[in-house]
């Protein structure tokens, strides 16, 4: 079930936040994920659309919303692998008629998640805060629209 997010969850978000990008994102340093818990708890989460995955009454993932920005999504490891991240993604593109989201391009699991979910490349760049280079990533579920539209 997917729903929306409240504040009582928003502790176990971020524990799903913080172990998934560090499990995620070996190539950077724990350290800098522990160091930008607080700015998911006040500044993030509190500025997005957030929906929460729920499976057997325990959070299973969430995503957040900035604008047709896909800010987040999480799903808790021990639950990855499970179609958790596909029904999430599949919620998000109903909610919007274009998507865009950035990857680290060294996260190769991730980049062909969002591939085989209908994402195209429309660019790249460099990760300001940690200095890893990231793709621009789209998805349109209007067929007349082209990428690198949102």
């Amino acid at each position: 079930m997917i729903r929306e997010y409240r504040q009582a969850d928003l502790d176990q978000i971020l524990e799903i936040w913080l172990s998934a990008s560090i499990k995620a994102h070996n190539f950077i340093a724990p350290e800098f994920w522990e160091s930008k818990v607080n700015d998911m708890r006040d500044l993030y989460i509190p500025a997005s659309e957030t929906f929460i995955a729920e499976s057997q009454g325990t959070m299973a993932g969430f995503y957040s919303l900035y604008g047709d920005n896909l800010a987040a999504i999480f799903v808790a490891p021990d639950l990855q692998g499970k179609g958790i991240g596909t029904a999430l993604l599949d919620d998000a593109k109903k909610r919007r008629e274009c998507l865009q989201l950035t990857v680290y391009k060294e996260n190769v699991p991730s980049v062909k998640f969002y591939e085989k979910q209908g994402f195209v490349f429309v660019g790249e760049q460099m990760d300001e805060h940690t200095g890893h280079p990231e793709l621009v990533m789209e998805y349109s579920n209007v067929t007349l629209k082209p990428p690198h539209g949102c």
